[in-house]
């Protein structure tokens, strides 16, 4: 559902450095919410997660039944269809309301549109996507903010509710759990892929359909296996995101490569050299933190580093996740068993 001929441009020649929806790198983020200090809110009081946690979003208690949670999220086209863009980036935005195991209820648009370069009607392609795709989600688009800007970005920013008492969040990994991975990884190679030339249409179509795949089931599965320690797998990677949820909770993890699920074609295309540049700043960041063991293959070590877009939900499961891998499988997830929770230096993943 792509824009009539006559409006037809290559989006992703437009974003500078595409092929994710990459996040400042890790140092960078670091480094300034160090400078912050008290400017970051803690959690305290009713707010049960604040920024300083480093957590998916946002979210302060209403009540004894209701948690709001607040977060945002936006990025540079990394597709060419501007609805598939559109649905991706609300797909994307909404997750890190579900990464919280709550449900979205309200969100507005965030655009930067380039005005004197590109038609009006292509941008409402793109927010015709994310009303979809929130609508889908159950979630009111109630207006937004549109700014003028050289280079087209988009998302939302999203309120969702949840139960104070059954809140995921990254500090709660405790040693012997196991890691269950709800969507396959390699969004940012096959979208450097597809800028630079080298991603057929079926690898493009294949991360597109992940990308605008909801993790609402994901979490509704989690929540009823009582889950309490969850992130969604953006743009810092699997390897990245795990490393942080280890180290909040002051533990270590190890994945086993081979069991991670990866889109199609993305190996080949990570063999290949179509590596985006946050998935480089995320293995060099990891560089001290993660060990990877000789016998996993070079091009497999990229994946577990790469940026992702709308990936799925990284799951901490204190039981045999047996029962769990087959609801999430039975609601069409290629979820799997990659990992589990260990004691050790907190913060440090072991590949093998």
């Amino acid at each position: 559902m792509g824009a009539p001929p006559e409006q037809a441009v290559r989006l992703t020649s437009l974003s500078p450095g595409a092929g994710c929806a990459c996040k400042l790198p890790l140092a960078k983020l670091d480094g300034l919410f160090a400078s912050l200090g008290p400017g970051l809110a803690p959690a305290s009081g009713d707010l049960l997660i604040g920024a300083a946690e480093g957590d998916d979003a946002a979210v302060l208690r209403l009540d004894g039944e209701r948690a709001l949670i607040l977060t945002t999220d936006f990025f540079t086209p990394i597709v060419d269809d501007p609805y598939d863009w559109g649905r991706i980036a609300a797909t994307n935005a909404l997750s890190d309301v579900y990464a919280m195991g709550g449900r979205p209820l309200m969100a507005v648009n965030l655009a930067a549109w380039p005005g004197d370069d590109l038609p009006v009607e292509l941008l409402g392609e793109v927010m015709r996507g994310g009303a979809d795709a929130a609508s889908a989600g159950g979630c009111l688009v109630v207006g937004g903010h549109t700014i003028s800007d050289p280079v087209p970005k988009y998302g939302m920013a999203v309120i969702g509710m949840a139960h104070p008492d059954r809140l995921f969040a990254i500090d709660r990994a405790a040693a012997g759990s196991h890691l269950v991975l709800t969507k396959a990884i390699g969004t940012g190679v096959v979208s450097t892929g597809l800028k630079r030339g080298g991603a057929d249409a079926e690898t493009v179509a294949a991360s597109v359909a992940s990308m605008t795949t909801l993790n609402a089931g994901a979490a509704e599965a989690a929540l009823a296996a009582g889950v309490r320690a969850a992130t969604d797998v953006t743009g810092f990677g699997l390897l990245g995101h795990l490393h942080r949820m280890a180290l909040a909770a002051g533990v270590a993890a190890e994945i086993r490569a081979g069991s991670v699920p990866l889109l199609p074609g993305a190996r080949d295309l990570a063999a290949a050299g179509f590596v985006p540049g946050g998935t480089n700043a995320n293995t060099a960041y990891l560089a001290d933190a993660v060990t990877v063991a000789d016998g996993v293959p070079r091009e497999l070590a990229v994946l577990l580093h790469d940026a992702q877009t709308s990936g799925g939900l990284l799951l901490v499961v204190p039981d045999d996740p047996g029962d769990l891998l087959a609801d999430l499988r039975g609601r069409g997830l290629p979820a799997a068993l990659v990992g589990r929770v260990t004691e050790g230096e907190p913060g440090r993943v072991t590949v093998l």
